[in-house]
């Protein structure tokens, strides 16, 4: 391989890297918001960024995952009630297994599903302590294993750095002041 190839592909790689990077920057900072409201929209613009990293690294089941965190954020931060319910709770589910029957591609798949699930139940709690505790048990330990498999640096950053800000979180706020259901 020549060099100018070796550079394009280096050029590429850490291009992809970057956008991912740019959602890690994000998200981390999501959490940095009390009101659930304002964390869902900045959620909602870092999944974003992940879907298009995700995709660029042709790992589809993460990146159409991904796709529905974008509509579940949306969903959560509206003010429309129905997209708040238990119902679009229920239909953001099926869609992530209707995802995981579309885009198989082998054992590791199940594992952005799983975890986006487990979010998606949380974040319909509406309860922001068990939207942490998912996010720290389930969510990013799966997401992290899934990122190590696509060969995504940034997803593995992310994960990492979500925790950190989960903690961090639950630090400022102090845990019981975040058992709370918000409307």
């Amino acid at each position: 391989m020549e060099i100018e190839e070796r550079r394009v592909i280096v050029t590429k790689f850490v291009l992809i890297q970057a956008v991912g990077f740019l959602g890690t920057i994000v998200f981390f900072l999501s959490y940095q918001c009390r009101d659930n409201k304002k964390l869902f929209q900045m959620q909602f613009a870092s999944y974003l960024f992940y879907t298009t990293h995700l995709l660029l690294l042709g790992a589809i089941t993460g990146g159409v995952s991904y796709v529905l965190n974008t509509v579940r954020s949306f969903c959560l931060g509206s003010r429309v009630a129905f997209l708040r319910s238990q119902w679009m709770c229920g239909l953001i589910c099926c869609l992530q297994l209707l995802t995981l029957y579309v885009t198989w591609a082998n054992w590791w798949s199940t594992l952005p599903v799983v975890a986006n699930i487990a979010a998606t139940i949380g974040g319909y709690t509406h309860n922001p302590r068990k939207i942490r505790m998912v996010g720290l048990t389930v969510n990013s330990p799966l997401w992290i294993i899934y990122d190590v498999a696509v060969g995504s640096w940034a997803g593995i950053f992310d994960e990492l750095a979500t925790s950190i800000s989960v903690l961090l979180s639950i630090w400022r706020y102090g845990w019981k002041n975040l058992d709370r259901v918000e409307n």
